[in-house]
């Protein structure tokens, strides 16, 4: 009978079968082990078989993975293999190495050549691994660290550390301090109202010189776009004397809410990551670790950036300043830009103050701020249909219409003095900030 060729995939189909078998025979053999009396000969008769059973069990298993270990590795190392086996067989005495001074020797006394020591497949992979993880880790060490507080706000907080120190007790500049905190800005309270002060100053000196240039020349749409200004020098002043006050203020109030804008983008980016974060600490909650492992989980992943700094703080407060985790959780609370993430964390620390189920607590809270998510998502789908509506009728048919009528009001000679080219320019220039416009706007209220 001329035995059937049998491919490595149905061999291995075949090995997994009789392994299966094999441990419903090795379960059914335990039970009677348990069942049977002990020191009876009909215990020892089947513990006899369970040892066939497992002995015939590793055999298999170790075939498979001979199977599956000749995939899995180049043209090369089967021949290094087969050479391998050509040469003489080691005893089991000279598999085992010891140090003898300086020279590695078996128990059977010889010295072992370099080729019978060579790595094996799996050796050299881990060695190239831990080496790539070094040299990362060594990369890592020798960048030097980003730093945000930059000379610029040193120099600043020279001049006036003692100015904003006052000006911190005043309601307004705490309530910058607050959002300072809650936009998780790297910059000192003070140091940060410094660096407004200055920038003010500087913006100051920027404007005078604005103020002089404007105040003998005019910037026009036409070559040669600069002349000397012809008015009066008291017209000419009472032209151009606000730009001394709107660059400074116009400064200081960026400066002063740039805080509270960054919060903002913080809290919708938080709002963005909850319901899939919170979906996720449901289900780690399940395996009814600590809770404070929950937190280093969701940090370890990276898939929330904007929730992994908030969640490092409340480890931060934990593991540095010792706080215990119901009150590191209401202090995050308390400092975090978000309102969704502020209950969260409060109805967690309520939950393990009075020893609720946490996997219960995250379930209904993860299912809450999902619909919350979907509505937001369907409000937004419609609000960018309404834009683009509006964007179609002032963006391309206004321009449109608008140049038609000043083109007609230029040839019926209706009184208008500008040139085709200044029209034209104008016209450019409008959709051109109109686009600004629309792109900064909706660069804002994007959902990511």
């Amino acid at each position: 009978m001329i035995k059937k060729k049998e491919y490595p995939l149905e061999k291995i189909k075949t090995l997994v079968k009789k392994e299966k078998e094999n441990l419903k025979e090795i379960k059914r053999y335990s039970e009677e082990v348990e069942k049977s009396r002990e020191g009876s000969e009909e215990r020892e008769i089947i513990q006899k078989r369970l040892d066939i059973l497992e002995e015939d069990f590793k055999k298999s298993h170790e075939e498979i993975l001979n199977i599956l270990h000749k995939f899995d590795r180049p043209d090369e190392e089967i021949f290094e293999e087969e050479e391998i086996k050509k040469r003489p067989t080691i005893s089991e005495d000279d598999h085992y190495l010891f140090r003898e001074g300086d020279v590695l020797r078996t128990r059977g006394g010889k010295v072992p050549a370099l080729k019978e020591m060579r790595a094996t497949v799996l050796e050299r992979q881990t060695f190239k691994r831990l080496k790539k993880a070094r040299k990362k880790k060594e990369e890592s060490l020798k960048k030097p660290k980003k730093r945000k507080n930059t000379q610029y706000s040193e120099i600043s907080s020279r001049f006036f550390s003692k100015l904003s120190k006052d000006l911190l007790g005043s309601e307004s500049f705490q309530r910058l301090e607050r959002d300072l905190v809650k936009a998780n800005l790297d910059y000192a309270p003070t140091g940060y109202i410094s660096m407004i002060l200055f920038s003010t100053i500087l913006s100051i000196i920027v404007a005078g010189f604005i103020f002089l240039f404007f105040l003998f020349f005019n910037v026009e749409a036409i070559v040669p776009f600069i002349t000397r200004a012809t008015d009066t020098i008291n017209v000419r002043f009472a032209k151009v004397f606000w730009i001394l006050f709107v660059i400074p203020l116009g400064t200081f109030a960026i400066m002063y809410l740039y805080p509270s804008l960054e919060k903002k983008s913080a809290e919708a980016k938080i709002d963005i990551e909850l319901p899939f974060a919170s979906i996720h600490m449901a289900a780690i909650s399940g395996s009814m670790i600590n809770p404070i492992k929950i937190f280093e989980i969701i940090i370890f992943t990276k898939e929330y950036p904007a929730i992994e700094r908030e969640f490092t703080k409340i480890l931060n407060d934990i593991n540095v300043y010792g706080s215990d985790l119901v009150s590191a959780l209401k202090n995050s609370a308390k400092n975090t830009s978000s309102k969704k993430l502020s209950e969260l964390l409060n109805g967690l620390s309520t939950t393990i103050n009075s020893g609720g189920d946490l996997v219960q607590f995250f379930d209904k809270r993860s299912q809450s701020l999902l619909f919350e998510y979907k509505l937001a998502r369907e409000k937004s789908s419609k609000a960018a249909e309404t834009f683009m509506d509006i964007y179609i009728s002032v963006v391309i048919a206004a321009p449109m219409i608008l140049m038609l009528l000043l083109m007609m009001m230029k040839i019926s000679g209706l009184g208008l003095s500008m040139s085709v080219q200044a029209i034209t320019l104008m016209m450019v220039l409008g959709v051109v900030v109109i686009n600004i416009v629309f792109i900064t706007f909706l660069h804002i209220k994007r959902s990511e």
